[in-house]
Order: structure tokens, then sequence, then C-alpha cells
């Protein structure tokens, strides 16, 4: 079962939007790769590619929010850190065990109820916060 984006899930800053276009993409990939049997092979890949995408998505969503004077910028800055600081300890599982079905099944769990979750109920508030900037 893959997830996808919808335009419900738009937070209205396009550059935002864009970048979790591409997130979804990709774990749509991971998603794939383990209906087919090749979560093991996938995982891997998917967790490298966070490392990198979280760097320059929180950086470019908390500058935003900075610029702007969002004023839960410190709650939202508090839960990109503790996604970074939950695929660090992916990253860790990966490097000490491998790619087995354990880690596979908690980068799905983790990243899906992330996107979800994170996008509906904190950077669609952003999102409202920008619109009313902007009126």
């Amino acid at each position: 079962m893959s997830i996808k984006w919808t335009p419900d899930l738009a937070v209205g800053v396009s550059l935002i939007d864009e970048q979790h276009k591409e997130l979804f993409a990709k774990i749509n990939g991971l998603i794939e790769a383990c209906n087919r049997g090749k979560g093991k092979d996938e995982v891997a890949k998917t967790i490298e590619y966070l490392r990198s995408y979280v760097v320059f998505h929180f950086r470019d969503e908390q500058n935003l929010m900075q610029q702007n004077g969002f004023p839960e910028y410190d709650q939202h800055k508090a839960l990109h850190d503790a996604f970074v600081e939950g695929l660090k300890q992916l990253s860790s599982e990966l490097d000490e065990k491998g790619p087995g079905l354990s880690l596979v099944l908690k980068t799905n769990r983790i990243v899906v109820d992330w996107l979800v979750n994170h996008i509906n109920r904190k950077d669609k508030i952003f999102g409202e916060f920008m619109r009313g900037k902007n009126s």
C-alpha cells in the first residue's frame, strides 16, 4: 500500500510542498520495494536519502519560519530535532545490524507517520500563518 500526495496535504508554501512531494515519492519507492520483497535492498538507500533530505528541508522550513516571525517556531523546531534523533537511531541500527526486516518496518512506520501526521497537524499551521500574513 503506497502513500499518495494529495492536494489536501498542501501546506500552501510552494517550496515546502514541492519538497514534501519529493519525500512522498521516495518513501513510495521503499513501500513498493517492500511489496516486491526487496525492502531490505532499499532501506539503506532510503535512510541515506533521509539524512540529506532533513538537512535542507528542515533548514528551508525553519528559515521561512524565522524570517516570517512564526510564533510556534521553537515547538516546530523541537519536532524536527526529535525526527532527526529518530533518524539517527535508524542509522545506528542499520550500521550495527544491517538492513533487516525490523529496520524496514521501523523506517516505514516512523516516516509514514511523520509524513502524514506532521504535515497535517504541524506544517499546515505554518501554512495558515503564512496565508494570514499575505492577506
